[in-house]
């Protein structure tokens, strides 16, 4: 089982920045993908960046060139860089890790932008 803790969200004017972390617990080795997702109210939870073990990294094409993500195996952390924020970013933020043949989610973190 992994445990997932996030941390970073807030609220923020359009143009700041923010950065949030996602620290694994538990069985934490052999965590192949980590991620964030995000999802407001009425709408699809939707992929904003994943990073593999070997550092491969996919960004929804809303956020690139804004956000970055990266990870720390050593610390079983995985960060989101969020820059040149939008309101439109407004949403809650889910850690999401894949291990073998499971899939865990963290309980998410608030992230609002003000215009």
């Amino acid at each position: 089982q992994v445990q997932l803790v996030e941390s970073g969200g807030g609220l923020v004017q359009a143009g700041g920045s923010l950065r949030l972390s996602c620290a694994a617990s538990g069985s934490a080795d052999s965590l192949n993908v980590m991620g964030w997702y995000r999802q407001v109210p009425g709408k699809q939870r939707e992929l904003v960046a994943v990073i593999t073990s070997g550092g491969t990294t996919t960004y929804a094409d809303s956020v690139k060139g804004r956000f970055t993500i990266s990870r720390d195996n050593a610390k079983n952390t995985v960060y989101l860089q969020t820059n040149s924020l939008k309101p439109e970013d407004t949403a809650v933020y889910y850690c999401y890790v894949r291990r073998t043949i499971s899939v865990y989610w963290g309980q998410g973190t608030q992230v609002t932008v003000s215009s």
